[in-house]
């Protein structure tokens, strides 16, 4: 039907619905996170403020730094890669948490004053950033943090969470930011493709059966050790500590050509010496197999989508090794098994430790993580000149023990261990890291075919066995199971200064179908018992008397920070009270305060 002139808008209004158009910013693409995201995510919402998944790379640059120059190059960067434009979406209502593709994103670039050669002032920025949470909800996944002056040069340090970036992902990053740098004009074609949003498409094509039925006979098997140490009493330590070993060029040549003679790889190699000190811990004397298990790191690239090995992004993943160790085998039939489980973990780099979990629940946690890097290339990703080659600074992991090794630039092979002490100390972290680098010395020395674990051994007769502190379990009680699957449970929190039983008598006006738990007034606590029932796609609540209003507000923040939709906060001043609030919201499954 043709428009009269009566039907046309004024001009001054036609000129607004132009002008609106022309600056209307796009609406961002949102997907739902993946399987291993979501891992994420809830560790870092159950371990609060310890800078888990927050991982550094640094490099010192020589000489003057346009820094007007640099920025234009990382905002390049930045239009060219949708990660660097992605944050968590708006909390769905009995969603899994979703993230936000925008249209647009400024680099978080911060100049710091002079000083970058100064070790306290440099060591002071490392741990700032790290332990400075990151805010998921805007676009940016990457902090740049710039710290020196013309004088001294410039340090520069990258910062970036796990649950969009991973170390292979940034160094690809960083590889674009020379080129643009290099360029200093305007980017060359659009974004990069494939990107997140391919991966995340390839994944959810996959057909989960074959993976469910690997895992249910692959996972670590019940009462298998987990860390090569004895236990001890508390520590009395905290925070993270780090310790390294160097094995020298000579050195890392004879492990290589060792390895290669018995068909496997550097990184198996590491591996046998861990799965042999997890069998000295565990054998305790006896003569029969003994079972272990540990994380080893993949890069998640290995993946049939073409491009994915230049893919920017949170790929990369730690799955568990299982192995039987038995005093009597060879070291060339383990390094043989450790290499045949390598082959199997390149299938399905893909699935996450929640998802295997939840295949195999009775299957232990490993409690420690190895990781062989790769050495990095040179050509199109070198750095520019006056900028040194990238540093990897040691990530925590939220396993008591986490190493990795890569080469120097000379061939050398750097062993460092990143520990928590308040399961390990500083003591028995060195004392573990020297034995692994002294197995590596040492078998491609005097291991043979023939060689058995139990000769192999034999160089750490003697050595004093590493001690680590138990697993604090979370202060949490269950005052009573939900009556149905799926009603998910409510956590309430003792008021500060409340007997330990003062919900008791609770539990037992309690009708609806909502499971009922009770911690301290802890954050870490509050959190840790919502999240398995958030990984379980259940509904949670929390609250309490009144006593807890404050914490359970905070919890129900926390939550909503991390992608989930935000729980009912349940207060009452008595029991009869908070019994009919409980029981409503189990009828209508949320409720308020």
């Amino acid at each position: 039907m043709n428009a009269t002139p009566g039907d046309r808008p004024p001009p001054s209004t036609a000129r607004a619905i132009r002008a609106t158009r022309a600056t209307a910013v796009p609406r961002p693409w949102i997907h739902p996170a993946t399987p291993l995201q979501v891992d994420v995510l809830l560790d870092g919402l159950a371990h609060p403020g310890r800078g888990l998944h927050t991982e550094q790379l640094h490099w010192h640059w020589h000489g003057p730094l346009d820094t007007e120059r640099f920025a234009r190059a990382w905002q390049t960067v930045t239009g060219q890669e949708a990660v660097l434009r992605t944050g968590l979406a708006e909390p769905a209502a009995g969603a899994p948490p979703r993230f936000a593709v925008h249209a647009y994103a400024a680099p978080l670039i911060t100049h710091h004053g002079p000083g970058g050669t100064a070790p306290r002032a440099w060591e002071a920025l490392l741990a700032t950033e790290r332990m400075r949470e990151f805010d998921l909800t805007r676009p940016g996944p990457l902090r740049i943090a710039l710290l020196g002056g013309p004088d001294d040069g410039t340090r520069v340090l990258l910062t970036y969470h796990r649950a969009l970036l991973d170390p292979v992902g940034v160094r690809r990053l960083l590889g674009s930011f020379h080129r643009a740098y290099a360029a200093d004009g305007p980017p060359r074609g659009g974004e990069r493709r494939p990107d997140l949003r391919d991966h995340l498409r390839w994944v959810g094509a996959q057909d989960p059966a074959p993976a469910r039925e690997f895992w249910t006979w692959a996972a670590p098997p019940a009462g298998s050790t987990t860390l090569p140490a004895l236990d001890r009493g508390p520590t009395h330590q905290s925070g993270h500590g780090r310790t390294s070993q160097r094995l020298t060029p000579a050195e890392a040549g004879r492990l290589r050509a060792w390895a290669a003679l018995l068909g496997a790889a550097e990184s198996t190699a590491l591996h046998a010496a861990w799965a042999l000190l997890l069998y000295r811990a565990g054998s305790d004397g006896a003569p029969g197999a003994v079972p272990v298990a540990f994380s080893a790191a993949v890069s998640g690239r290995m993946i049939p989508l073409e491009g994915a090995g230049q893919l920017p992004g949170p790929l990369g993943n730690a799955l568990p090794v299982a192995v039987d160790v038995h005093p009597g085998a060879t070291v060339a039939v383990l390094l043989g098994e450790l290499a045949g489980r390598a082959v199997d973990l390149a299938a399905y780099e893909w699935v996450s430790p929640g998802q295997i979990r939840g295949w195999a629940p009775g299957s232990p946690r490993t409690e420690s993580v190895l990781a062989f890097l790769p050495p990095e290339g040179a050509g199109r990703n070198a750095p520019p000149p006056g900028a040194d080659p990238a540093e990897v600074a040691g990530a925590l992991t939220g396993m008591p023990v986490a190493v990795t090794a890569r080469h120097d630039h000379d061939g050398g092979l750097t062993l460092t261990a990143v520990h928590d002490r308040t399961r390990i100390t500083d003591g028995d972290a060195a004392e573990l890291l020297w034995q692994t680098a002294l197995l590596l010395r040492r078998l491609p020395l005097e291991a043979g075919p023939d060689t058995t674990v139990a000769e192999a051994l034999v160089p750490l007769h003697g050595a004093p066995s590493p001690r680590v502190a138990p697993d604090p379990a979370p202060a949490v009680r269950e005052l009573r199971p939900a009556a149905a699957a799926g009603a998910g449970p409510v956590c309430l929190i003792r008021p500060p200064g409340a007997a330990e039983d003062c919900y008791d008598r609770l539990a037992e006006r309690h009708r609806g179908t909502r499971a009922l738990l009770t911690c301290a007034p802890d954050p870490d606590a509050v959190l840790a018992a919502l999240a398995p029932a958030l990984a379980a796609g259940e509904p949670v609540a929390v609250g309490g008397y009144p006593g807890a209003r404050t914490l359970a507000h905070e919890a129900a923040r926390r939550v909503a920070a991390y992608g989930w939709s935000p729980p009912p906060v349940l207060v009452a001043g008595s029991d009869r009270a908070l019994a009919r609030a409980l029981a409503g919201a189990s009828q209508r499954g949320s409720s308020g305060s």
